[in-house]
């Protein structure tokens, strides 16, 4: 995983408003860039979560740990901070944190 994770958007329009998920253990921001790609930036804190996708999904992971099971996926897969992970369009992941908080961002398309 050669590419580095971006730690600061420029020229990007956020939305006050939080998405939250599961009791807000799960949290998060969109922003939209200049050339209007979407990506949220979110926190997850401990637990075991599902998440539905619509199109394809990149999940980077800025700080913390979480395992990751894959639609389809019968083992988890660890990810910590500076890694990442795709999911299908029309797919589904279980994401879980044992501790502390994951941060992420996650691109749309």
């Amino acid at each position: 995983m050669s590419e580095t994770i971006p730690q600061i958007f420029d020229n990007v329009t956020v939305a006050s408003k939080a998405n939250i998920y599961f009791d807000g253990k799960v949290v998060s921001h969109t922003l939209t860039l200049a050339d209007g790609q979407k990506k949220t930036l979110g926190l997850i804190y401990p637990g075991e979560f599902r998440f539905n996708t619509e199109q394809p999904e990149r999940m980077e992971i800025v700080a913390g740990n979480c395992q990751v099971r894959l639609d389809g996926a019968s083992d988890w897969t660890p990810y910590a901070a500076g890694s990442w992970f795709d999911v299908a369009a029309g797919s589904a992941f279980d994401i879980t944190v044992t501790e502390g908080i994951t941060e992420y961002i996650c691109t749309f398309g």
